[in-house]
């Protein structure tokens, strides 16, 4: 089993910035792909970005620029650093990570952090 625990969530100003962890613990593999997604109220989860154990990142459009997504393979931890924040950021973010130790992959997730971005 793999546990995934986020913190860093809060309320910020637009304009401002955030940093998200998420800590991974249990039988993690060396090969394997964290992303952060997040869910905004009323809406379907949208992935954010991917980094991969390679340290490949990924980022959707609608963050590109803004969020910069690391991984820390020894400390088994991913970090999200978001930038110039925006009132649509507003949603529970949410850390995945996925790896195939016998063929099918398999998924896990974090319980959410919530980030607010108001004035």
């Amino acid at each position: 089993q793999v546990q995934l625990v986020e913190s860093g969530g809060g309320l910020v100003q637009p304009g401002g910035s955030l940093r998200l962890s998420c800590a991974a613990s249990g039988n993690i593999l060396s090969n394997n792909v964290m992303d952060w997604y997040r869910q905004a109220p009323g809406k379907e989860r949208e992935w954010v970005a991917r980094v991969t154990s390679g340290s490949s990142t990924y980022t959707s459009d609608s963050v590109k620029g803004r969020f910069t997504i690391s991984r820390d393979n020894a400390k088994n931890t991913v970090s999200l650093q978001m930038n110039s924040l925006k009132p649509e950021d507003t949603a529970v973010y949410y850390c995945h990570l996925s790896q195939s130790p016998y063929g099918p992959t398999l998924h896990y997730w974090g319980q959410g952090t919530q980030v607010t971005v108001s004035s």
